[in-house]
């Protein structure tokens, strides 16, 4: 086993309910001691590349993780629309060091599935086609809880292997965001961690989850990392055995988040985490 200790955790806005705009929010991240930091790109390239970078350097926060600014989920117009938004923010993102986006997949819809399959890989690649010439990465993410996959008529990709077959097909720089929640309820496996490699997980969700029936799981009510169910410890150990580098942004909703100060919200999740990566013997670079 290779012997990684190149993760991290990166401050994301559920711990503190949303209620802390950027840019004092990666001043929050590195006060409480978080060494990375979910980017909001909105903002941050409305404060320009510049001041930007020195937000981060000031702050001793690295950038995690920024959403993909491209409307792939409504019609052609609309996603054509948001491409020229994906050509600016691409080149950004890679000169803060920030060479990865994420979005996530509903896994129900009221497309048929094959239908709803052609129209995003179409999509997909031509965005990862805009993302290679920065150099960067993808991460779709998919959403296992039960409640979800059953929401409209026609079941989309929900398990781990599908998604990352899916992401295979749009291109080399697309991956997984590893959101340990929906790899729980999607019965997902360490193995298959391990199967998808360092070049396929982009991003990780790091949380943990009541010990509940399916159909009683709901996805706005997790725990802290350490709180519930989850293997965590088997998630991290299949991430350290493929070398996975980058950021485990803590992303709990719920949890009563909303009756504590943001800085509470944030030094909870960031020692929760912390004690789970102990307890699996990584040390967090």
């Amino acid at each position: 086993m290779r012997c990684n200790e190149a993760m991290y955790f990166s401050l994301n806005s559920t711990l503190v309910a949303g209620r802390v705009p950027w840019p004092e929010f990666a001043r929050l991240a590195g006060r409480v001691g978080y060494l990375g930091v979910d980017v909001a790109l909105d903002q941050a390239m409305e404060s320009g590349l510049a001041a930007t970078r020195s937000l981060l350097d000031s702050a001793k926060v690295r950038p995690a993780v920024i959403n993909f600014p491209a409307e792939f989920r409504k019609d052609e117009a609309e996603f054509r629309a948001s491409l020229p938004k994906l050509e600016e923010a691409a080149p950004f993102a890679a000169a803060i060091g920030c060479p990865r986006m994420m979005t996530w997949i509903m896994s129900s819809s009221e497309v048929p599935k094959d239908e709803l399959r052609r129209i995003y890989k179409k999509r997909f690649t031509e965005c990862a086609n805009i993302l290679a010439r920065s150099h960067s990465r993808l991460a779709l993410e998919f959403l296992g809880p039960l409640h979800i996959r059953t929401r409209f008529p026609h079941e989309f990709i929900w398990r781990m292997g599908d998604m990352l077959e899916f992401a295979k097909e749009c291109g080399p720089n697309v991956g997984l965001l590893l959101d340990v929640w929906h790899w729980h309820h999607a019965g997902g496996t360490t193995a298959e961690i391990v199967k998808a490699g360092k070049e396929r997980i982009v991003h990780v969700h790091f949380n943990d989850s009541p010990k509940l029936p399916p159909e009683e799981i709901r996805d706005n009510e997790r725990l802290m990392p350490g709180e519930g169910m989850i293997d965590l410890l088997g998630a991290l150990k299949a991430l350290q055995t493929i070398g996975y580098e980058d950021a485990l942004s803590v992303e709990v909703f719920g949890r009563h988040l909303k009756e504590m100060t943001p800085e509470e919200g944030a030094r909870l999740g960031l020692d929760s985490a912390r004690a789970v990566l102990g307890k699996a013997g990584i040390r967090e670079s």
